[in-house]
């Protein structure tokens, strides 16, 4: 569903920005050098999650200086909604992952539900080994793990680089909190 042009003005007008955007980039940074340090001379597969990981693998992949191969995996919970819901997969490169070093980026560890689900596909098609980036966790309880995180954040709705509402906003610079009354 479309936002009409008022209730994205109000949406944005109400949010709280809780990491700007040059606090991101040095994050993003600081990530690039820990998974440079992990994952150089591997020659990983970078598999980014479609659709929120696409700014992050965008912004993360010119900061790798090492041979790597970049593909995707596509599986969701959300479609536009502020809940999840059923895993739906769009597309798993299962014979792409065998015996590789495969390195997850992704948006947001959030409840880790989405992410188990890759990383458990990941072992199942027979990947080496497998890691996982994400520029932003959640600070709450989550079902797996990320390697490189590159912030921490509230447990609260948000949007920008790469995360949505209802499926607006990824392309803002920094990330900001969802006011209570649009959640």
């Amino acid at each position: 569903m479309k936002l009409s042009p008022e209730t994205y003005t109000a949406v944005a007008d109400r949010a709280e920005c809780l990491i700007t955007q040059d606090a991101m980039e040095q994050a993003i940074d600081r990530m690039a050098e820990a998974i440079s340090e992990r994952l150089a001379g591997t020659d990983p597969l970078v598999l980014c999650v479609m659709s929120g990981g696409v700014i992050a693998t965008g912004l993360l992949l010119p900061r790798l200086n090492f041979q790597l191969r970049l593909g995707h995996v596509h599986v969701g919970r959300y479609r536009g909604a502020t809940s999840g819901g059923e895993l739906v997969w769009h597309y798993r490169p299962t014979e792409a992952i065998r015996g590789e070093q495969v390195l997850i980026v992704d948006d947001i560890l959030d409840e880790g539900v989405t992410l188990e689900a890759i990383v458990r596909a990941c072992r199942d098609d027979g990947a080496a080994g497998i890691h996982v980036a994400v520029l932003v966790e959640k600070r709450r309880p989550h079902v797996c793990e990320a390697d490189f995180v590159g912030v921490q954040v509230p447990d609260r709705y948000l949007f920008g680089y790469g995360l949505d509402y209802k499926n607006y906003f990824r392309n803002v610079p920094g990330v900001f909190a969802v006011a209570v009354e649009d959640c």
